[in-house]
């Protein structure tokens, strides 16, 4: 078998509403603009998708495409994954790709292998459970009340733990962490992102407060450039730190905050920011190698797959947004998510795809990509 073309479907994709915010600094819901669907075909009719959900992607992978990567693949084997993961990484030294799209060729991969053996990826990945709890990972609001307010939506929800997005002021954010959880009581896991908004003094300060209160993980407090900085952090605090989410360099750069002893609670795992299914999947057996967690950063379909694919993970995370906020679809009463039962990976439903693309939409659940 080999690859016969490779193709570049834009998709439009509807802007968030009602919009949020993320901590001060920070952009907010994304806008309507385009996706881009990656196409990969073969000389025996078997096909994978993936898709970036970021908006602006399709003029990105268009170029990258036209200039770099159909030469690069047309007429190899599909199912030489690791070979063409490593054709990435040396394409990467020059080309500087954006996270976003480095594991963009490797989800297609696997998903034309899943199709090809008529299994969901998942399983074709090794396969350890069927299902996962996911936890409401909110956005982030205007008062400690509001955010009172949505845990308790969340929770009667089914969520069976909460995770906070603040506002980036560590005093601020450590008076509502606390409130939260003396709101909660002691016995629903609470967990903080900083989504790198302090340095280390402040950082620091946080942590004491999330450490007082029983958080189980702290998550990003700093961009992850210094490794030291972490160290430092992982020094001074107790709570348990979980890095490595925005990194570059996959398992390698992982191993890095791992062996400097900066991740103390474990590293992120994900599709999207770790090089695809085989990146992820490298990262996740190195933290396990160390007895660590490798928590699968972000929804989409996926991250649904990982979560399903390695041992080490511990939820699902689910984005809560708006006021009230709803349940996503495929997770159950409970706070459940259950494996993909399709071929391959699938591509959200819900979206004006076009017919090339019709056959590869998810059929269970509704995701809307949302970054």
């Amino acid at each position: 078998m080999r690859i016969t073309e490779v193709e570049c479907h834009p998709v439009r994709v509807p802007g968030v509403s009602p919009p949020f915010v993320w901590r001060d600094g920070l952009l907010g819901s994304p806008s309507e603009g385009e996706a881009a669907v990656l196409r990969i075909c073969t000389d025996e009719g078997v096909e994978g998708v993936a898709m970036s959900p970021r908006r602006g992607s399709s003029v990105i992978l268009t170029d990258l495409l036209d200039r770099v990567l159909r030469k690069e693949l047309v007429g190899h084997d599909p199912l030489q994954r690791e070979w063409l993961w490593h054709r990435m990484w040396e394409l990467d030294r020059t080309e500087e790709l954006p996270l976003y799209l480095l594991g963009l060729v490797d989800i297609a991969l696997w998903d034309l292998a899943g199709r090809l053996a008529d299994r969901p990826t998942w399983q074709m990945l090794g396969g350890y459970r069927t299902s996962i709890p996911a936890y409401a990972s909110t956005v982030t609001y205007s008062s400690v009340e509001e955010y009172l307010d949505i845990a308790d939506q969340a929770l009667e929800l089914g969520y069976p733990a909460i995770k906070l997005h603040a506002w980036g002021d560590a005093r601020r954010d450590a008076r509502l962490s606390v409130a939260l959880r003396e709101h909660v009581g002691d016995d629903i896991p609470l967990m903080f992102d900083g989504s790198a908004g302090f340095d280390l003094p402040d950082a620091i300060h946080l942590g004491h407060a999330l450490s007082d209160a029983g958080y189980l993980w702290y998550e990003e407090p700093m961009r992850e450039f210094s490794v030291t900085a972490y160290k430092r952090l992982a020094d001074a605090v107790a709570v348990p730190l979980l890095v490595a989410e925005t990194s570059d360099g996959a398992h390698m750069n992982s191993a890095d905050f791992i062996q400097a002893g900066a991740a103390t609670f474990g590293v992120r795992a994900s599709t999207q920011l770790r090089g695809g299914f085989t990146g992820a999947m490298r990262t996740a057996h190195l933290a396990d190698a160390y007895r660590l967690r490798a928590e699968v950063h972000g929804p989409e379909i996926p991250n649904r797959h990982l979560c399903m694919a390695i041992s080490n993970t511990t939820y699902y995370e689910s984005l809560v947004m708006g006021n009230p906020i709803s349940r996503e679809s495929g997770i159950d009463a409970h706070g459940l998510v259950y494996a993909p039962t399709g071929p391959g990976v699938a591509l959200p439903a819900g979206l004006d795809y076009p017919p090339a693309l019709q056959a590869f939409v998810d059929k269970e659940t509704v995701i809307p990509p949302r970054a």
